[in-house]
């Protein structure tokens, strides 16, 4: 390897820095990174990044970052090439051509990752206020759109080991910029790093952040363990002596050690739990690292044995793993002299993925462990998709990018307003969806869309990272057209129930207008223009006078009862009849009613009942007894009103009478609608006796009036109406 790295001739610091970076690297991937390092020399020269940092130093210590996580060759190359696509000229072939695909793909994702800077910028400026709820979310879905803008999920691990790259060079240069970088870190990439388990990562991120932006806060946590180091260490010494001893003697092979300390997950331990240092029980901690799960728990045990548990101390993150997967044994202990420890016990598996986290996945193509390691592979690969739900593919061969793209998950998609808020919505969602979900209002008045500047259809599909500008109306409001499913306007449920409560809304106002002139008209007729509508809607069995008009738009009180609610209800009533059950013709069909004899029976045109309907009859003046559905909506405001007129009555026998029933019909209105339905009607043998259609807005609202012999008929009849093209809905009237 040095041969190749040598015969480039970079500098001894180069030289050196390459050699770290290729450990484990065969000898054609050694060539390929110092062919990389050569080219990166070339393309960034002495330049420098906004923090003054040169770009190639930069590019190696990323790199360097890189090789600790035991990525691959490609994610080490592309480190080194990280920022080509500023500063070579045809970036994209020339990396193809001479590095691959991947890494070319890899150096890209990293471009556009770029694009989102000011983004991260502005987030963690604005929370480092005091941080409303709508910032703490924006915040979180910006993170998740750091995700969903890559197709590799090694571009966000090179994101990352640039951060903390940046982070080491900035320790000696206080100032704003690195504020604003460190509190960029702590909001958006720490979380990041936690989530793929990237565990070392995540720990510097944080305790760089933690130093540069409460210096006096993390001075004072480290001083206290500065002076508890020489009685610590060696505590922890004569803790993990005792411990191989009891292990060895029981046939245990384990590795020992102490675990390092994390100054800001302290602070965190302290603030959240709001104890003093002497209280974290993790300042004094060993890890146990042992062959088999099994081991783990007879290790807890011993553990148990030697020392007093504390509780509420343990966690058993084997069975019930964490969300990013991490899985260890915790358990906090007293020993003799009163002094906590706190023992991790895990397998070594369980400790590369702690310390690596997604990292990790890349060991085994290298290494030749993929066949033997496939249980616990698509374990992890689950979990991934389960706690992301961003990415459906870890690029790890083409088996396994197969596998993850025919399991995508990646329902989601991030756009931008043009104030650079970013939006989230279900993928496929268009740029009316868009419009709806920043306002309902919006999304009425939407006639227009621009999409990175250019105007586009408002069904267009929408992709992440995408910046959105809405074009409206001063009035106005939707189209029918945006609810036909084939057009593709609306994506999203909320979005069309947006759409048709706002159709809902204009009909009821139809109705409501309607309505009153049927109303106004009736007092008129009576003479009575002054009277109460409140009153007269109470008397009625209606909550308000806007009831009272749209009850009478939908014919469910007719003008009969208006006019008997005005005069109070007074007409006598007939005498009250004898009670004996006869038969009673209706058409060919009988129906048992209980009343006296030669009391004619007629069915209610209101709700025109047929078997097997529920019914019920109503004594009225001088015309029988009405027969009515028992729900009909007429018949509860005449029972409500004079519930000593109800009537039992059922269906008799049944015989070849046929039955009057309403249909309602609504439709995307088109040339030949009307031919279909009477076709389906015609073929049915359904006789039509009234129809009465009407067309606005697209859409036509078809009423008919038709005879058949019963609820079945009607049954089979409505859902052939569903079948016909452009049917939006068929139901009884």
């Amino acid at each position: 390897m040095v041969s190749v790295v040598h015969s480039l001739k970079p500098s001894s610091g180069e030289a050196e820095a390459l050699e770290r970076l290729c450990v484990g690297l065969p000898d054609a991937a050694v060539a390929r990174a110092a062919e990389a390092l050569a080219l990166a020399r070339d393309a960034y020269g002495e330049k420098q990044l906004g923090t003054g940092e040169g770009i190639l130093q930069h590019a190696l210590g990323m790199a360097l970052i890189v090789a600790s996580l035991d990525l691959d060759a490609d994610a080490r190359i592309a480190a080194l090439l990280f920022a080509a696509s500023d500063h070579l000229p045809e970036c994209g072939e020339r990396l193809k051509v001479g590095f691959g695909d991947t890494v070319a793909g890899l150096v890209d994702g990293l471009h556009r990752l770029g694009s989102l800077r000011p983004l991260t910028r502005a987030a963690a400026g604005a929370g480092s206020g005091a941080g409303s709820g709508e910032m703490r979310t924006q915040t979180e879905i910006l993170r998740k759109m750091l995700l969903a803008m890559v197709d590799d999920i090694r571009v966000v691990m090179l994101r990352l080991a640039s951060r903390v790259q940046t982070l080491r060079f900035l320790n000696g240069q206080p100032g704003a910029l690195r504020d604003e970088m460190a509190r960029e870190s702590q909001l958006i990439y720490a979380p990041l790093a936690n989530r793929l388990g990237i565990w070392h990562v995540k720990w510097e991120l944080e305790d760089l952040s933690f130093r540069y932006l409460e210096p006096e806060t993390y001075k004072r946590i480290a001083t206290m363990l500065d002076e508890k180091r020489s009685e610590r260490e060696g505590f922890i010494a004569a803790a993990v002596a005792r411990l191989k001893v009891e292990l060895g003697a029981v046939g245990v092979a384990a590795e020992i050690h102490g675990r390092p300390k994390h100054i800001y997950s302290i602070w965190n331990k302290m603030r959240g739990k709001d104890i003093d240092f002497d209280r974290v029980y993790d300042v004094r901690a060993v890890r146990i690292i042992v062959p088999e799960i099994k081991d783990c728990y007879t290790v807890l045990g011993i553990v148990h044995h030697l020392w007093q548990p504390i509780h509420g101390e343990f966690d058993d993150y084997i069975s019930h793993p964490k969300g990013n997967f991490y899985r260890s044994l915790h358990t906090a202990v007293e020993v003799e002299d009163g002094r906590s420890l706190e023992v991790q016990i895990r397998t070594p598996e369980m400790h590369e993925h702690a310390e690596l986290g997604v990292a990790a996945h890349w060991r085994y193509k290298e290494s030749g462990k993929s066949v033997k390691a496939a249980g616990a592979y698509e374990d992890k690969i689950s979990w991934l998709r389960q706690l992301l739900s961003w990415r459906d593919e870890i690029a790890d061969s083409a088996e396994w990018v197969q596998q993850f793209k025919q399991a995508a998950l990646d329902d989601t998609v991030y756009v931008l307003t043009p104030q650079d808020k970013v939006i989230d919505l279900p993928r496929g969602a268009t740029a009316l969806d868009f419009a709806y979900r920043l306002h309902t209002d919006l999304g009425h008045r939407c006639r227009g869309a621009r999409v990175d500047g250019h105007m586009v259809p408002l069904n267009t599909a929408l992709q992440n990272g995408q910046r959105v500008e809405v074009v409206t109306v001063k009035s106005g409001g939707p189209s029918r057209d945006w609810l036909n499913p084939t057009q593709g306007y609306l994506a999203t449920p909320r979005a069309r129930s947006k759409v048709k409560q706002w159709f809902a809304a204009q009909d009821e106002a139809e109705m409501l207008a309607q309505g009153r002139g049927l109303v106004t008209r009736e007092l008129q007729r009576e003479g009575q223009t002054q009277a109460n509508l409140d009153e007269l809607a109470d008397k009625l069995g209606l909550k308000s006078a806007e009831a009272l008009f749209l009850a009478a738009a939908r014919g469910e009180v007719g003008l009969r009862a208006i006019d008997v609610a005005l005069r109070g209800g007074a007409e006598p009533l007939p005498p009250e009849p004898e009670i004996q059950t006869r038969k009673s013709r209706a058409g060919d069909s009988q129906i048992l009613i209980v009343g006296v004899d030669k009391l004619m029976t007629r069915v209610g045109t209101c709700c025109k009942p047929m078997p097997p309907d529920a019914i019920t009859g109503f004594v009225t003046r001088g015309k029988g007894i009405s027969i009515h559905r028992i729900e009909c909506s007429n018949f509860r405001n005449m029972a409500a009103r004079n519930p000593e007129r109800v009537i039992d009555a059922t269906w008799g026998e049944r015989g070849t009478t046929v039955y009057s029933a309403g249909l309602t019909v609504d439709a995307g209105d088109r040339q030949g609608l009307l031919r279909d339905i009477s076709d389906i009607l015609s073929r049915e043998k359904i006789n039509v006796t009234a129809v009465n259609t009407q067309s606005k807005a697209g859409i036509a609202h078809m009423n008919f009036v038709i005879e058949l012999s019963g609820a079945e008929a009607l049954a089979r009849v409505l859902s052939l109406l569903h079948e016909v093209p452009g049917v939006l809905s068929a139901r009884r009237s």
